[in-house]
């Protein structure tokens, strides 16, 4: 039986060829089913840049199977695009998992946790959207840049995730369908050396992934 590190691999692989060929989500999950069709339990696993989601979605994720949840994907993240305007909407891990990142300076003050009234219209929109798409589940990360110590920075960007999580689960999205981590200032994805850099890296990303029930109704031909 294959162990994880190998399925992950294979997945990885399976991503690399599929990653620049432009394919739209419903093109990409058949890829990623023809390719791990005798796999598993397989993972979600890396989804980019060095952000490991590390969510098991479980079950054979098969050609027809990856067609539906790429497609399903790809309607949410169109209708994203449309409802969340302060946020960066992003395919990752070839079309299994919609990112949304948020800019840390439009939620929060300078060292705060406390979300900005400005910034709760966006999150309106997107419970409202979380709420209608019942069929995934999500993980919330705060970052933060290199200014300060890990000290201040890796609570700072735990509590920024869980501020938005209890935003949303006030929304009425369903808290168990929700996770959160704070990576501090440890996974940038620009240059802390300069302010745009150290802006890029202040952030909330909120990962969309199947969950069991999206998968097992992909499975059986019923997702719609």
């Amino acid at each position: 039986m294959l162990n994880k590190k190998a399925i992950a691999a294979m997945l990885l692989s399976g991503g690399l060829i599929l990653s620049g060929c432009g394919l739209s989500n419903t093109a990409k999950g058949a890829g990623i089913g023809a390719g791990a069709g005798a796999i598993i339990g397989a993972g979600v696993g890396r989804v980019a840049g060095n952000t490991a989601l590390g969510a098991i979605i479980g079950g054979v994720v098969g050609g027809t199977a990856g067609t539906l949840i790429g497609k399903k994907m790809d309607k949410q993240k169109k209708e994203l695009e449309e409802q969340v305007k302060n946020a960066k909407i992003e395919s990752v891990n070839e079309g299994q998992a919609i990112r949304v990142t948020f800019d840390s300076g439009i939620l929060f003050a300078t060292n705060s946790s406390t979300l900005s009234s400005t910034s709760q219209n966006s999150l309106r929109s997107f419970a409202a959207n979380l709420k209608a798409n019942s069929q995934t589940d999500m993980l919330i990360i705060g970052h933060t840049d290199n200014t300060g110590s890990d000290r201040i920075n890796d609570p700072l960007s735990l509590n920024r995730a869980s501020s938005v999580r209890s935003f949303l689960s006030a929304q009425g999205v369903d808290s168990s369908r929700m996770r959160v981590d704070g990576k501090g200032s440890h996974e940038p994805v620009a240059d802390n050396s300069t302010a745009s850099g150290r802006k890029e890296n202040r952030r909330v990303e909120v990962y969309i992934i199947p969950n069991k029930a999206m998968v097992e109704a992909a499975q059986n031909g019923t997702l719609k």
